[in-house]
């Protein structure tokens, strides 16, 4: 007596996911296989584009529970990929098993399926389950391999191109991740194509960046414009600009930045001296001693560019605002290197304020974007398809926030940074500056540097009541807890005791493999080697997806909001700092600032930059559906409904405030590094 199965295949909506080649399925259970059948109906165009197809699948005997399928595609006419987002089975019983697939099929390949479940490896006592995994593992890492883009960095992908990256973690549109293309456009949108002829000529004024700013409105950027030169505009940047990250509440003066009680006594609101201010909590600072000693561009003879390595000492004052009150241009103390101050000459305290701008512009697109989202995110994401199956949950958890990292860096890589051109021209660390930059922090970065809370800590930044409009943090520990909370409640379902995450061998082995290769040459770094309770498991995961997600968006997307006026962000000076005061003028600022080709480019990098992407996924949506436990979509649920309140609360604040801060708001955080 035959059996039917009906088999439900749901194809890809994205572009050119569907395919006209022959499509086999293949039926395992408990009880036994089917033979292989051919998906296909006749008058009808099979597999196409967003597309739910049926088809019956008869056997002559009871397969039992359905515990695999297998997918088969064999080239009909011509060669073409497909993209395959879940099979379905429904038995002669009537029960229906999902089976999870999300991922491309190329040239004549197979996929083996198991149901959508997720499993710890250690439950699995069926050989056939040990060695499906086992095999999915050897084929991951034969296509996901560790290299090194340059010295000293973390390590990532081996692949050189984007075309080159196992097809499941290609972009599904060239056409969006196309930087050369985005920033040239970006030119065009913005009517500079004029200025690019002129890349030598100094702009005569500084009202004259307004010849290509004012080409987009955008309220945030026209206050910036307007209020640049103020002194609470400069230090509320270090709260809530794009590379929040660096200011810190200092307990001492450092030695080599002997400011003195007398040099900023006139800045002082509370009667007291400099030393009780300290003491007291209300002085902090910004020290730029990372860009001590890189070189500075000299790809065009033309044009010489320079850099420094400032230190910005910033005061409480008595209405809660972070102002100026003292910056050293370089890391050691001398005549050749004066402290300059608010009752100097104008624009010596302006052209001190530009260089500590530029060194922060430097610091953040280096630091804070580059190296500590991006690459960091990247080695997470090898690592993950090397050591975790389809079937793990966490595999499940991090693939909506990892998965598309690989694309943007190697694209990048592959057009912005290794040829030479929009980077070097436009960039004071162009040229090789960037990968000094790099290998020169990760000999102090750490695992516990990328954990929010004890970043902000560390730094004495953890208080609101001692700072209380320094909402980066604040916002960010809302995101951090409520994404902490998600992950553990994941973590709950599928692990019961902490021994079950000592006895989780690809968790372990993935551990291990981030410390071990990704960051193979950095012990000091102190990533954790292996996991020893649920409690390390959750703070893990939390760190990859928070760094993914909301950091990235947090250090990201306000760039044309901060960096779209010129003066305030110079992405390169070509002239050196003052050595003196009493130097700067107009001329020397404007000699100094970037000239009109180099100001183009900046403008179109940091639209293109800020810019979401179309049908953008924010944290919390998860339409690819990895998950078929009701527990686990219980939480996914429980964690939109506390990102939304957190959106709320965030659009509540900020309208009362000119300047308002969205960076971290959960509505405009996408899942993973998204450009």
């Amino acid at each position: 007596m035959p059996y039917t199965y009906v088999v439900s295949v749901a194809t890809g909506t994205q572009g050119r996911s569907g395919t006209d080649n022959y499509i086999g399925i293949t039926l395992v259970g408990t009880e036994g296989c089917s033979q292989r059948t051919r998906l296909d109906k006749p008058q009808h165009d099979d597999f196409e584009r967003g597309s739910v197809d049926s088809y019956p699948v008869e056997v002559q005997d009871k397969l039992g529970e359905i515990v695999l399928v297998k997918l088969e595609k064999k080239k009909y006419l011509t060669q073409d990929a497909w993209y395959c987002r879940f099979v379905s089975v429904r038995t002669p019983g009537g029960d229906s098993v999902e089976f999870p697939c999300y991922r491309w099929l190329v040239d004549d390949k197979e996929v083996v399926l198991r149901d959508g479940r997720a499993h710890l490896p250690q439950d699995d006592k069926s050989s056939q389950f040990t060695q499906h995994r086992q095999n999915e593992l050897e084929m991951r890492r034969k296509a996901y391999r560790w290299t090194e883009w340059q010295p000293g960095f973390p390590m990532n992908i081996d692949a050189k191109r984007h075309q080159d990256l196992p097809r499941d973690v290609q972009f599904d549109s060239e056409k969006k991740v196309d930087f050369v293309v985005n920033y040239r456009n970006a030119i065009q949108n913005l009517f500079m194509n004029h200025f690019m002829h002129m890349f030598q000529s100094s702009w005569a004024d500084v009202a004259h960046f307004k010849k290509i700013f004012l080409r987009i409105k955008n309220t945030s950027s026209e206050y910036v414009m307007q209020h640049w030169k103020e002194d609470f505009m400069f230090g509320y940047q270090f709260l809530n600009g794009c590379n929040p990250v660096l200011i810190q509440k200092i307990t001492k003066l450092p030695d080599k930045f002997p400011v003195t009680n007398e040099m900023v006594a006139v800045s002082l609101e509370r009667e007291l001296t400099l030393e009780q201010e300290v003491k007291a909590g209300n002085v902090y600072m910004v020290d730029y001693e990372m860009l001590d000693g890189i070189k500075a561009n000299d790809t065009d003879l033309m044009t010489p560019q320079y850099m420094a390595a400032p230190i910005c000492l910033l005061y409480k004052n008595a209405h809660d605002e972070i102002l100026p009150i003292a910056i050293q241009l370089g890391q050691t103390p001398g005549e050749d290197n004066p402290i300059f101050l608010p009752t100097d000459g104008e624009y010596d305290w302006l052209l001190a304020k530009m260089w500590v701008r530029s060194s922060d512009f430097q610091h953040h697109q280096t630091v804070t974007h580059l190296l500590r989202t991006h690459l960091i995110s990247e080695m997470f994401a090898v690592a993950m398809f090397r050591q975790l199956s389809a079937v793990h949950p966490v595999f499940k958890l991090l693939i909506p926030h990892v998965r598309f990292t690989i694309a943007i860096n190697t694209k990048a890589r592959e057009q912005l940074i290794c040829k030479r051109g929009l980077f070097d021209k436009a960039n004071a660390t162009g040229g090789g500056g960037h990968v000094q930059l790099i290998q020169k922090t990760m000999k102090t970065l750490t695992f516990r540097s990328l954990c929010f809370p004890d970043m902000i800590k560390a730094r004495g930044m953890d208080s609101k009541q001692e700072l209380p409009n320094y909402f980066y943090r604040d916002d960010g520990y809302k995101v951090w807890e409520a994404t902490k909370s998600f992950v553990s409640d994941v973590i709950g379902i599928y692990y019961s005791s902490d021994e079950k995450v000592q006895g989780d061998e690809e968790i372990q082995t993935f551990v291990r493999d981030v410390r071990d290769y990704g960051m193979k040459d950095f012990r000091h770094c102190e990533f954790p080697r292996s996991l020893q309770s649920r409690e390390d498991l959750v703070e893990y995961l939390t760190v990859i997806v928070f760094t993914a997600s909301a950091q990235h968006a947090a250090v990201n997307f306000g760039q044309f909001d901060w960096y779209s006026w010129i003066p305030n962000a110079p992405s390169t000076m070509r002239k050196p700092p003052p050595d003196r005061k009493g130097l700067a003028n107009t001329t020397l600022i404007m000699d100094t600032l970037p000239d009109r080709g180099r100001s183009s480019w900046h403008l179109g990098a940091v639209w293109a930059l800020s810019q979401y992407q179309k049908n953008e996924l924010y944290l919390g949506m998860y339409p690819d559906e990895h998950f078929l436990e009701k527990p686990v979509r219980e939480s996914m649920e429980t964690f939109r409904k506390n990102l939304a309140e957190i959106s709320g609360a965030i659009k509540t604040r900020n309208q009362s405030w000119e300047m308002p801060y969205y960076n971290m708001s959960p509505d405009r955080i996408p899942n993973s590094v998204a450009v």
